[in-house]
């Protein structure tokens, strides 16, 4: 059995206008958790599993040692990941607790921890990988973010995101604006009973970077060997990135 992650105190300090989007998100996450596995499925006609599939997949040829599932929400990459790792420490950290009560049944054997993604209660290189599936566009500053992975990650270590870029193809591009500005709303207010919560998911989606941005970002950060995959035609994208040995 490998070596855990170890915690260590954290308070956070960050202030104003990160400090509200913060706090805006993870109420909004709270109050939508006990559908999001639903509306998950019907709003992606189940293709959401395959891709979560695919990011898996990445790591498998990732070091041995903790895994860590950030950006979590109900869990579904960390069963996963429990899965293909039977040997190895997983943890699961997300700033919506409710989400992560929703999910915890998924995967009993992981730790589950209540933490901020930008500012997260581990030592210096705890892990060898890190996965984040559909959460990097909700960071307030994802740079910090990535960062912060680099941080908590080991020499050699692999960084897996999973998420919805903005596209840069014309006819993705314009898919995705179509479903972002009506059909997620609707179908989702309607399902949830909360539209505010999916206008936020629209917004977030709308104004994020694209994949290539996000590369040039983890270049930024600090990571190596960055290599992008687009999933159904640009829809969702992979970017795998690694620390230098």
């Amino acid at each position: 059995m490998t070596e855990s992650p170890a915690p260590i105190p954290h308070v956070a300090a960050r202030r104003g206008a990160e400090a509200r989007h913060e706090s805006a998100a993870r109420s909004m996450f709270d109050r939508i958790a006990p559908t999001y596995d639903l509306l998950n499925r019907l709003m992606s006609a189940g293709i959401d599993r395959r891709w979560r599939a695919r990011a898996v997949a990445e790591v498998a040829g990732a070091p041995p040692g903790p895994v860590l599932d950030l950006c979590a929400g109900t869990m579904d990459l960390t069963a996963a990941l429990a899965r293909l790792r039977p040997a190895d420490r997983i943890v699961a950290v997300d700033f919506a607790p409710a989400m992560l009560d929703a999910g915890r049944n998924k995967a009993p054997r992981a730790e589950i921890v209540v933490a901020d993604a930008a500012a997260l209660p581990f030592e210096n290189a705890s892990f060898s990988t890190v996965v984040c599936g559909f959460g990097i566009r909700n960071l307030a500053d994802p740079l910090a973010g990535a960062r912060e992975v680099l941080r908590v990650l080991r020499p050699g270590g692999v960084f897996v995101t999973l998420e919805l870029f903005r596209p840069a193809r014309p006819l993705t591009r314009a898919f995705h604006r179509a479903y972002a500005s009506f059909v997620l709303p609707a179908l989702g207010g309607w399902l949830s009973g909360d539209r505010p919560a999916y206008d936020y998911l629209a917004r977030s989606m709308a104004g994020f970077l694209t994949r290539r941005e996000y590369e040039r970002l983890l270049l930024t950060a600090g990571f190596a060997a960055i290599r992008g995959t687009d999933l159904t035609l640009g829809v969702a994208s992979i970017v795998r990135a690694e620390v230098a040995p």
